[in-house]
């Protein structure tokens, strides 16, 4: 059978006694990475397009959804602030054992208010430190490089992350507050699997709902056909934005991370970490799906799409992870969450 992605346009032949006759296919596009569906349910099943973006529901949908729609929004990534230059040229200075402390004050001088985040975060008791730090050269010599990283990662998103998003219901800080519990909780999930990637799990953990900055703007704009598909509670946020949009925020969490030059494994590992199965064994979509749904549980989900949350077997399986694993996670991701806030929250 001749198959096409509707992304790229790759063109695949793939034999017939390959295919399961009457049902649906989905797999990850080994060109563009994006997930197509092939529908074997009938006769003319003979092509490949993008996952449905249409239902029973369908009715009178916005003319400007779907493609076109997906080229407007993705014309407004580069209005977001430039969060990932900032900590891309952080990290890759503090991964060089030949930096110094000036090459980092380079990149930091230029907003203050991160510097100044990064040392209410570094004061805060989640680093247990006995007396207060005052200096991004004095945090860096108590805590390390390492942690100074993380410690930069954190203040770059937090600001983004803290906006209200009145299309997804989040008050102000919401998002940030899960998008740490999810960066905690991959971080301890990747200690356990992957230990080499628990730095780049905990920074995917901060932005994988990055795509929620770029679409609460048209969610919005759309509330009522939001909220009327997902009246019954029978759907979430998730199956609603590929209904009426055409598409989801990991898509476009996709888009964005490549425009900020995000490096690949973890791209992918956030374009899949609602469908980890889809990945092509992307450990890091795993670690994210699994991170994601202990946030949901310990109650530091993002609103009412946090009740229909379903947890891929799959990935736990993969990821060696037993329920008392998760149970431990839950309490550890907690109380990370609660003590890294307290010194932000003061005035």
């Amino acid at each position: 059978m001749r198959a096409e992605c509707t992304h790229c346009h790759k063109v695949y032949h793939i034999p017939d006694e390959r295919l399961p006759l009457g049902k649906k296919v989905k797999f990850p596009c080994p060109s563009c990475k994006e997930v197509v569906e092939l529908d074997l349910r009938a006769n003319q099943a003979d092509h490949v397009t993008s996952p449905p973006s249409g239902s029973s529901k369908d009715s009178g949908k916005d003319p400007t959804i779907g493609a076109a729609l997906k080229r407007k929004i993705l014309r407004t990534v580069g209005d977001l602030p430039p969060m990932p230059q900032a900590v891309s040229k952080a990290r890759k200075i503090l991964a060089n054992p030949t930096s110094s402390f000036k090459d980092l004050a380079i990149v930091l001088v230029t907003d203050q208010a991160i510097a100044t985040r990064i040392l209410k975060m570094a004061n805060s008791a989640y680093y247990g430190l006995s007396s207060k730090v005052s200096s991004i050269q004095q945090a860096s010599v108590v805590l390390g490089y390492k942690t100074l990283a993380e410690l930069v990662t954190m203040a770059s998103t937090s600001k983004l992350m803290s906006r209200t998003l009145k299309g997804y219901g989040l008050e102000a800080g919401e998002l940030w507050h899960h998008s740490l519990a999810v960066a905690f909780g991959a971080r301890f999930i990747a200690n356990k699997k992957s230990p080499a990637v628990s730095d780049d799990a905990f920074a995917a953990g901060l932005i994988h709902d990055a795509g929620k900055l770029v679409l609460d703007q048209h969610i919005l704009q759309r509330k009522e056909a939001f909220e009327a598909f997902m009246a019954d509670g029978q759907e979430g946020f998730l199956a609603a934005e590929k209904e009426i949009l055409g598409f989801d925020h990991a898509e476009i969490a996709f888009e964005i991370c490549k425009a900020w030059n995000v490096p690949e494994d973890m791209t992918i590992g956030i374009r899949y970490h609602h469908h980890p199965s889809w990945s092509e064994a992307n450990t890091m979509s795993g670690i994210l799906h699994v991170a994601d749904g202990i946030a949901m549980m310990s109650g530091l989900g993002t609103g009412i799409d946090a009740l229909s949350y379903e947890m891929d077997d799959g990935a736990m399986e993969s990821l060696g992870l037993e329920s008392q694993d998760l149970n431990k996670i839950m309490t550890q991701v907690v109380a990370s969450v609660q003590k890294t806030t307290e010194e932000l929250q003061r005035h």
